[in-house]
């Protein structure tokens, strides 16, 4: 296929969407971002967004920021798809990145700390068991094809699951291995379903900081391997934007 207008201009604009601020402040700090000055979203709302410039890209990083009533990070599928849409609705950026940590199955190769570029997303918590809904609960979605990229940083590539949970009951199980994931996470199928929605390219890389079929507590192992493993992701993130300067969408 021949490629587009769009697809032949170079990026100039990159959005990188993180659902924690521990996930996004290592990308902010290594680009030498500054805080947005509160004006891009008129509601008052908690999302906290990040902008500055690298070589020929204009980078935003943003995160939905603390559940007011709840004082934590608003992870999950809502928070992230009202991010990412009013993000993109307000940006118009020509590349959408959702950065973060995802669990990993140790059945399907994943290793603690490894980082997957991912392939194809589904979600394995909207069951819908009738012929036709079935299928839209699943949401399966191809993120933007980057062959150039995975051959250039030899990064592993896989796919991907989510859920709003992060425990993983006999019937969750279940669904995401039919998804044929590697990993879960608690946004990235809810991000592409926007960014399609809203016809903006995106990619996902997800860094694996804990297992969900291993011998450990999975929200124990999460919390010992956090700060470790969104060094490494800031690291992959970091080159991942270094190829991306001066391109077009084509030549990723």
């Amino acid at each position: 296929m021949a490629a587009t207008g769009d697809e032949q201009r170079p990026i100039s604009t990159l959005l990188i969407f993180a659902a924690m601020d521990s996930e996004a402040l290592p990308i902010v700090e290594h680009f030498k971002l500054s805080p947005d000055d509160g004006s891009l979203f008129l509601l008052g709302v908690p999302w906290i967004r990040y902008h500055g410039y690298y070589k020929d890209l204009n980078i935003y990083v943003i995160y939905p920021g603390k559940d007011r009533d709840f004082g934590i990070n608003s992870v999950g599928t809502v928070p992230a798809s009202l991010v990412t849409y009013a993000t993109i609705q307000a940006l118009k950026p020509d590349l959408l990145i959702n950065a973060g940590t995802a669990g990993g199955f140790k059945v399907k190769g994943a290793s603690i700390f490894d980082v997957f570029l991912v392939s194809d997303l589904a979600f394995h918590d909207r069951r819908i068991p009738i012929p036709g809904p079935d299928k839209y609960g699943l949401g399966r979605r191809q993120s933007y094809p980057t062959p150039n990229l995975v051959k250039e940083l030899n990064i592993k590539v896989c796919k991907l699951s989510t859920g709003d949970l992060l425990d993983m009951s006999p019937q969750d199980e279940t669904c995401i291995l039919a998804n044929d994931a590697t990993i879960v996470d608690m946004e990235g199928a809810a991000v592409a379903y926007v960014s399609n929605l809203m016809r903006v390219p995106a990619i996902f890389i997800k860094a694996v900081s804990n297992f969900v079929d291993g011998e450990t507590s999975i929200h124990e192992e999460f919390e010992q391997n956090l700060q470790a493993t969104v060094v490494v992701l800031q690291k992959v993130v970091a080159q991942v934007v270094e190829f991306i300067n001066g391109k077009c969408l084509s030549e990723l």
